[in-house]
Order: C-alpha cells, then structure tokens, then sequence
C-alpha cells in the first residue's frame, strides 16, 4: 500500500505542535473589523487548536500518524 500525500491545501492554512495538535488561525479578520467588540477582535488574534476528531482527520492530511 502506498504512503497517503500530504495535502498541501492544508500545510498552507495550519501546522502540527510539538504534541502532534492542529493549530490553525482563525477566519473572519481580514477586514470590516469595526462592527466587531474588541474582545472578539483580541480572541481572534490568537491561534487556536483544532478540537476533537476533526483534529485527527487534519492531523492525517498534514502527514502526521
């Protein structure tokens, strides 16, 4: 059987940690940032981890075990 590629689609948009997690960026921020409090503005900043089995399914196509 052959080795799975590694999807570059989503090499572009996230990346594994140390632990073997997807950490991605958040969508939503690239404009109109007016209407938005300034909380949500400062979450949005950060990165975040990619939760449950969505995360092992990602973690797959990033070709990690």
């Amino acid at each position: 059987m052959t080795k799975q590629k590694t999807k570059k689609a989503v090499v572009k948009r996230m990346k594994l940690t140390k632990t073997g997690k997807v950490k991605f960026h958040h969508a939503f921020t690239s404009h109109i940032m007016v209407r938005r409090s300034t909380k949500r503005k400062r979450h949005l900043r950060r990165a975040a981890i990619v939760p449950g089995k969505t995360g092992v399914n990602l973690r797959m196509l990033l070709g990690g075990a």
